[in-house]
């Protein structure tokens, strides 16, 4: 059996109290006792517990209100009630509100014990499997979203801020930026993601056949509608419906995706009835979308109706700092995918990394690093320029020298500045040797997860 559990025991009753406590202490739990429920009621404010047990009968506050308080408070909480006065109703009303089970007094005390180490091991397991879905929600949805530079960070705060909310977001960005990454770690990190993230490309479907790629359509609707067809809307209700490359949506079914969007409902083609939906809109374009409401190619009011928040991205060539974390990542990633070592970057190899443009932005660093992993360094392109586009003395230097004291400067150094510079650069190298992973490098520095982003904040402030 795990012992030290956090009990509280709520009885009006002052010897029951004093042996349940005992009992419990003497197996090993922490254990604080509540004479009423008006009691337990201040106490549940301001502490959590593993395992609540209560009396049904009090003179104040029923157990039944105690059971409902505690799943109100902590819904991680078990509820363990018992009673003198047991009937099939008190039982029934009991489990519906939440209680684990219920004894029945005067009652023995192994079986109360052995209910108590099931409802702790219920709890401890429930807490465990929270927090590994909460550690695969992150690593899955945040894995390939990679950066320390400010305008990532933006991004990063931007995501946390809407994540639970069915706002419409309009992500803007250059081909190969990212943008139905961070579409998918808003469908994720949020209360959706357990619903379903649907996308869809609106310029590569047919202008006939979007509408009902979009609504559904009915048997019979059109040559070929052999049966009924649930639309994108239908099924990613209470979800998140991803619409892709949007400046490329025909102007006749703007029309119908503003009243969508307005209504919150759909007709489907050649059905009659209108059907509710609740889905959280994403849109992503490449395009100027104010620049094409000007020229008459978007509609204004669908175009204000979507970009209620906007999340521009940046292009890999305004974020050079990030390029050695995401090399990193790729590197990792496609060594392990084909079986062969990560490939050792000397200076030339990042000053030409760092030098290019990427045209092709994150997705093209992508492709070099996997061609790199598989043929080697001739695989990286060479600046057009001849020079890095930034000296390699930025924020995160790829392997800058750092002097000894056998060199130690004749006209002094500047303590404080160097220390810092030195830490920069070990944060640096710990974030491209985690692929940005900042939990990951807080660790390789032996700091806590806290005190490396109160670092990370203060070098990026240093530097911005």
């Amino acid at each position: 059996m795990e012992t030290g559990g956090k009990i509280l025991v709520v009885d009006d009753d002052l010897s029951v109290r004093q042996f349940l406590t005992i009992m419990l202490e003497r197996t090993g739990h922490r254990v604080k006792a509540a004479a009423s429920g008006a009691e337990a009621f201040r106490v549940l404010q301001n502490d959590e517990y593993d395992l609540v047990i209560t009396d049904l009968k009090m003179p104040d506050i029923s157990g039944l209100d105690v059971i409902r308080r505690v799943k109100e408070l902590a819904p991680q909480t078990e509820v363990i009630m018992i009673t003198a006065f047991a009937t099939t109703d008190s039982a029934v009303e009991a489990m519906k509100n939440g209680a684990f089970d219920y004894v029945i007094k005067p009652f023995k005390i192994d079986e109360l014990r052995l209910i108590v180490d099931k409802a702790l091991t219920q709890q401890r397991l429930a807490s465990e499997n929270r927090a590994l879905r909460e550690e695969l929600r992150e690593r899955d949805h945040y894995q390939n979203i990679i950066g320390t530079s400010d305008a990532m960070h933006a991004v990063f705060d931007l995501i946390e801020r809407v994540k639970d909310t069915r706002i419409n977001i309009l992500i803007t960005g250059e081909s190969g930026t990212g943008k139905e990454l961070v579409a998918r770690a808003i469908h994720v990190a949020g209360k959706r993601s357990d619903a379903a993230f649907l996308g869809i490309n609106c310029g590569a479907i047919p202008e006939s056949l979007i509408e009902s790629e979009l609504f559904g359509h009915r048997r019979g609707a059109f040559t070929g509608a052999v049966q009924n067809k649930k639309g994108l809307f239908e099924a990613a209700n209470n979800g998140t419906l991803f619409l892709d490359e949007i400046g490329e949506l025909p102007l006749g079914m703007q029309v119908k995706l503003l009243r969508a969007l307005q209504e919150r409902k759909i007709k489907a083609v050649g059905g009659l009835e209108e059907i509710d939906v609740d889905v959280r809109i994403i849109a992503a374009t490449n395009r100027d979308l104010q620049k094409e409401v000007a020229e008459g190619r978007f509609r204004e009011d669908l175009f204000y109706r979507l970009n209620v928040v906007p999340i521009p991205l940046p292009p890999l060539r305004d974020r050079r700092t990030d390029i050695p974390a995401l090399t990193a990542h790729f590197a990792a990633k496609y060594a392990d995918e084909y079986g062969l070592p990560e490939p050792e970057l000397d200076d030339a190899a990042f000053r030409n990394l760092l030098a290019y443009d990427y045209p092709g932005n994150v997705r093209e660093l992508e492709n070099i690093i996997e061609r790199v992993v598989a043929l080697g360094l001739d695989a990286i392109p060479v600046s057009s320029r001849g020079e890095p586009t930034q000296p390699l003395s930025q924020r995160w230097p790829a392997r800058d020298a750092f002097f000894t004291v056998d060199e130690f400067p004749e006209e002094g150094v500047a303590l404080e500045d160097k220390l810092s510079e030195f830490e920069s650069k070990l944060i640096g190298e710990a974030l491209r040797r985690t692929g940005g992973k900042k939990k990951e490098a807080a660790k390789l520095l032996g700091l806590t997860f806290r005190q490396f982003r109160y670092k990370l904040g203060k070098v990026e402030g240093d530097a911005g």
